[in-house]
C-alpha cells in the first residue's frame, strides 16, 4: 500500500517534499508549513516554532493519514534528545498517527547501519552545530570533522546547490570515518548521495533519506 505521508516542515522548505516522494515511490504527502522568520533558527527561537507545530499538527486527518514526518532536522536536535521526544510524543497525541522526527531518523539509521565515526556537512552556524554535535553524542556517535555553510538567511539556505554541497562533502570526509551525513532538510540531495557513496566507499546519509527510511521502518514494524 502506497504510504500517505503528512510532512511538517518549515515554511521555507522546498527541498523536503519532493525528493521524499522520490525516496517513496508511490507514496501521496500532505505538507504543512511551520511559520519561521529569514534568519536561521536557534534556541531562542525552537520552543515558538514547536508550538506552532503543534497546534498546527491539529489538521491532520488521522483517516488519510499514515504517518507524520517533523521534517526540520534543527528544530529537533537543538534541544537534545529528550526534547525531540518530547516533541514526537506531543505530535502523536495531537495527529493519532504514528511520528517520526528528521532528528531521531538520523540516530536511527547510523545506529542501524553501526557507525560510531562520521563526517558531517550542515549549513548552520557555530552554536547549532554544537547542539548537533552533542545531540549525536548523547547516542555514541562521534563527529570527526564537521563542515558547513554557515548560512545566515533561508535564502542562502535555498540558494545553496547539489554541486555546492558535493565539493564541501569532498573536502569534510576523512579517512577514519565511517559515514557521511548531510544535515538539514532544505539542503537538496537525492541526486548525489550515490555518487558521494561510491566516490567515498563509506555510507551516504541525508536527512531526507534517513526520514524516509524511517517512515518506511516505523510503518512496517507497526
Amino acid at each position: 500500500m502506497a504510504i500517505r505521508l503528512g510532512l511538517m516542515v518549515p515554511e521555507n522548505n522546498t527541498t523536503m517534499e519532493p525528493e521524499l516522494l522520490q525516496w517513496l515511490p508511490g507514496a501521496s504527502c500532505r505538507t504543512l508549513r511551520i511559520p519561521r522568520g529569514k534568519g536561521l533558527l536557534g534556541p531562542a527561537e525552537i520552543p515558538a516554532y514547536i508550538e506552532q507545530a503543534i497546534q498546527l499538527a491539529r489538521d491532520y486527518d488521522p483517516q488519510h493519514t499514515d504517518i507524520v514526518a517533523y521534517g526540520c532536522t534543527a528544530a529537533g536536535f537543538i534541544g537534545g534528545p529528550a526534547q525531540d521526544a518530547a516533541i514526537q510524543a506531543r505530535l502523536v497525541q495531537m495527529t493519532g498517527r504514528p511520528v517520526v522526527t528528521t532528528a531521531s531518523a538520523m540516530i536511527a539509521v547510523l545506529q542501524d547501519i553501526g557507525v560510531r565515526r562520521i563526517a558531517v556537512v550542515t549549513p548552520y552556524l557555530d552554536l547549532v552545530n554544537e547542539r548537533l554535535c552533542g545531540y549525536l553524542a548523547a547516542s555514541g556517535i562521534h563527529v570527526e570533522h564537521l563542515a558547513s555553510f554557515k548560512a545566515q538567511t533561508v535564502d542562502e539556505l535555498a540558494a545553496i546547490t547539489p554541486a555546492q554541497i558535493k565539493a564541501l562533502a569532498h573536502t569534510t570526509m576523512t579517512e577514519s570515518a565511517e559515514a557521511l551525513f548531510i544535515a538539514c532538510s532544505q539542503l537538496p540531495t537525492h541526486d548525489i548521495v550515490a555518487e558521494l557513496a561510491s566516490a567515498f566507499g563509506v555510507p551516504v546519509w541525508s536527512s531526507i533519506k534517513a526520514t524516509a527510511w524511517h517512515a518506511q521502518r516505523v510503518l512496517s514494524a507497526g
